[in-house]
């Protein structure tokens, strides 16, 4: 245990000490921040510009359905030529031109309505323009029906089904999902700790095997004890390096936000509100009190359950990744032979995100949400975006915690050991890059 002890110290010093470790930790926050406050100045440039639409309408119909907003404005030709609206939208640099033909009927019209831009236009102007003419199309067909205009007025309504759970409290719309972005992001910064930190320790034992150190080490330290010193010491440097960028950089755009008062709540509301294509959430209300109803929600999460348990998974996460990372090291000489074996252990990390936001999204209880949360290899993930939650009745059952954590802990045992048999033939072999084959025969020795 001395011996452990000694490794875990030395591992932990010779990181932290290093120059480049010091300046990293410290210039890292800083660009960060920085990198932040660019994204939201060029979001906010972004926004900023007006899109201009020349309307060139030759029909009876839509003469007042394009109404300017912030975003888009609309320039009317009249008494021209088709050829000479052309020319003035492209000479006054205007965005497009939406010509609309004189037909005989509303659905001619519509069917004959062309827009006119030099570039492909994006999807949201083609929605904005769209929406205009289903709804004028949807007024026209119910008032050839006899329907009045302040009829259609009062059945367009939109409708939304009032939701409660079984003992009278209201649930909100898409508050699942919000909370399954709250556990993604806990997961995804799990994801990027592991990628950014797990080569720490394959660099670490590759230096030891190249310059022949280890040769020495290995005579009076097992190879168990020396693959697990140097997997907690190096983990420990970098969980040292992450919080302080943490830290420091939560401060730096707390002071950022306070002297230049930027307000990120102004910043692109449309796509707030908008959306989201992989989780199917609905735009939320914006009235004040359903807003306060989904801040109540919000704060009901049991944040200090979550936070408790994201350290949990983040450090059994981090270990058994990084176990796997030592015993690459331990089989190659150096970083360029690595490349054969990162993908398939970045492979589970990118599955766990993607099927589990689309698992847990759809239905967080269901078998694939469930096994995903249970597998040690992507738990730490998928177990993060069920438990906003909570734990117990409408969260997650308190034994699949236990028994998801538990299979972690063994997992990271397991693999320590596997890579400590790996790492007891690796050290010593020099010159030759291992198959996958030749380093399931190490392992039997």
């Amino acid at each position: 245990m001395n011996k452990l002890s000694l490794i875990i110290k030395r591992e932990y010093l010779a990181k932290v000490r290093n120059k480049s470790f010091v300046i990293m930790t410290f210039l890292s926050p800083i660009l960060m921040v920085g990198m932040i406050v660019l994204i939201a100045y060029l979001t906010k440039v972004n926004d900023s510009q007006k899109r201009i639409i020349g309307v060139f309408n030759e029909s009876n119909y839509f003469s007042t359905d394009f109404t300017t907003n912030e975003r888009t404005s609309y320039i009317f030709f009249k008494d021209i030529s088709l050829q000479a609206a052309k020319d003035s939208t492209l000479s006054l640099g205007i965005f497009g031109l939406l010509h609309i033909p004189d037909r005989s009927s509303l659905e001619e019209v519509a069917e004959s309505t062309f827009f006119y831009s030099k570039e492909p236009p994006n999807t949201l102007v083609l929605d904005l323009l769209e929406d205009i003419f289903e709804e004028r199309l949807r007024q026209g067909k119910l008032l050839d029906m006899g329907v009045s205009t302040e009829q259609f007025a009062a059945i367009n309504d939109k409708f939304e089904i009032n939701i409660a759970n079984f003992t009278g409290e209201q649930n909100l719309k898409g508050i699942n999902e919000m909370k399954a972005f709250i556990g993604g992001g806990f997961g995804y910064l799990i994801m990027m700790f592991i990628i950014i930190y797990g080569g720490f320790v394959m660099r670490s034992v590759i230096e030891e095997k190249t310059s022949r150190i280890i040769e020495v080490i290995i005579s009076s330290v097992k190879p168990f004890q020396l693959m697990l010193g140097k997997i907690i010491g190096t983990s420990l440097a970098g969980i040292t390096q992450f919080a302080i960028w943490i830290i420091s950089a939560s401060l730096l755009l707390f002071v950022v936000f306070l002297v230049f008062g930027i307000d990120l709540t102004g910043y692109s509301e449309q796509s707030v509100m908008a959306s989201n294509p992989m989780s199917g959430i609905s735009p939320l209300p914006a009235t004040t009190d359903t807003m306060q109803l989904y801040a109540l929600e919000l704060l009901q999460i049991p944040w200090g359950l979550l936070i408790s348990l994201f350290l949990v998974y983040f450090v059994l996460g981090y270990l058994i990744y990084s176990s796997i990372y030592a015993a690459i090291g331990a089989a190659v000489d150096n970083e360029t032979d690595t490349q054969q074996f990162i993908f398939p252990i970045i492979l589970p990390l990118m599955l766990a995100i993607y099927v589990g936001f689309f698992s847990v999204f759809n239905n967080p209880h269901g078998p694939i949400a469930v096994a995903f949360s249970l597998f040690p290899l992507t738990s730490p993930i998928v177990m993060l975006m069920r438990l906003p939650g909570g734990i117990g009745e409408g969260g997650v059952p308190l034994w699949q915690v236990i028994i998801s954590i538990v299979f972690l802990i063994l997992t990271f045992i397991g693999i320590v050991w596997l890579a400590a048999k790996i790492y007891r033939v690796g050290i010593l072999m020099y010159g030759k890059k291992p198959t996958y084959k030749e380093l399931f025969k190490w392992l039997k020795y």
